[in-house]
């Protein structure tokens, strides 16, 4: 957007001035338009540490933490963080000078030292937090000799903050970590790292095999989840043992249709929902105490045209018994006959 031809566009580039090159930055402060201009040149200020210090919202305003956690900050400016016990955002701001991490990686808050542990521009205080009393602590900063850019910080930050149950929207970054780093953290000895590269989509095949059969229960959650090739076994798995992610699973194409006959007798109705369409069980559960089910198991393609009949009329069975596969083509255009002419508009509602 920063070089397109419509100013609205390069406008919109202009407030994101962080992820702009240096020459994009460049361009948009000598645009032609005059409100890309301007707006290019109070993004430029973000880089400022004066101009920032000189603008700095007060204590208790909505901008402030925006500002202390990702723009360019004096040493008054950070001096005052410290004084005010206002470190949080310096911990996570790309700009915060090696001194003042140093300062940060000692803070006597174990959530501040765990905010810094795996930044790529720690320095040799990495090693002191490698020893820390906290265990969280000493878990981040193992991970941080893996970490160089903040690209890679990036995707491991999506991980290391989340449990097994996360259903975060799946985002593609904007810069992406090299597909040798994926595979490197694939055959690391920290699960975290093996669970960054399980959440990535290009990890190659030979290496979704290897992760399929990881002892860490994440690294298979986020490899069903995430990955195109993870086998339907996998996700049949994960299915079973974490509801929070079986909306997004029945979605995926490789979500296993058949193979599913021996959860029937599953106490979650959910999974035996899913069993009860399978179509090598030979006795779909049309009798089961959960509505969810029998309307799943009317959706079963063995079941005859006769028997379907007899689910059309029953309100806990009808909707299933109309998707199945099963049902005579006649019967089909009938029922959508039937649905499409109690939906006519009436006359009256017409002529209005």
């Amino acid at each position: 957007m920063a070089g397109h031809d419509h100013p609205a566009l390069r406008l919109y580039a202009a407030f994101q001035w962080q992820s702009l090159t240096a020459a994009q930055r460049n361009a948009l402060l000598d645009d032609p338009d005059p409100a890309v201009r301007e707006a290019a040149r109070r993004g430029s200020r973000q880089l400022d540490p004066e101009a920032v210090e000189a603008e700095l919202p007060p204590i208790g305003s909505r901008n402030r933490w925006f500002v202390l956690g990702t723009c360019a900050l004096s040493p008054a400016v950070v001096e005052q963080c410290f004084a005010d016990d206002e470190v949080h955002p310096l911990a996570r701001n790309r700009h915060t000078p090696a001194d003042a991490l140093a300062r940060l990686a000692r803070h006597p808050d174990a959530e501040i030292r765990r905010l810094v542990a795996t930044r790529p521009d720690l320095g040799p205080e990495a090693a002191e937090l490698r020893q820390d009393p906290d265990e969280d602590v000493r878990m981040r900063a193992r991970l941080q000799p893996s970490i160089r850019t903040w690209a890679e910080f990036q995707e491991v930050q999506k991980v290391v903050d989340h449990g097994p149950d996360c259903t975060c929207p799946i985002t593609q970054p904007a810069t992406e970590p090299s597909p040798d780093w994926y595979a490197t953290c694939a055959a690391s000895e920290e699960p975290v790292l093996r669970r960054v590269a399980a959440s990535w989509p290009g990890l190659p095949a030979e290496l979704v095999g290897t992760l399929a059969l990881d002892d860490d229960e994440q690294v298979r959650i986020r490899l069903a989840c995430h990955h195109p090739l993870a086998q339907p076994h996998l996700l049949l798995d994960v299915f079973v043992t974490r509801p929070a992610h079986r909306p997004h699973l029945l979605t995926l194409p490789a979500c296993p249709r058949t193979g599913r006959t021996h959860l029937i007798g599953h106490p979650d109705p959910e999974v035996r929902a899913l069993a009860a369409a399978d179509p090598a069980l030979h006795e779909p559960p049309l009798e089961d105490p959960d509505d969810a089910v029998r309307r799943a198991a009317a959706t079963n393609p063995t079941l005859t045209p006769e028997t379907l009949e007899t689910l059309l009329t029953d309100l806990r069975t009808a909707e299933g018994a109309a998707a199945n596969p099963s049902l005579p083509v006649p019967r089909m255009h009938a029922l959508l006959g039937h649905c499409l002419n109690g939906a006519v508009t009436p006359p009256t509602a017409a002529r209005r």
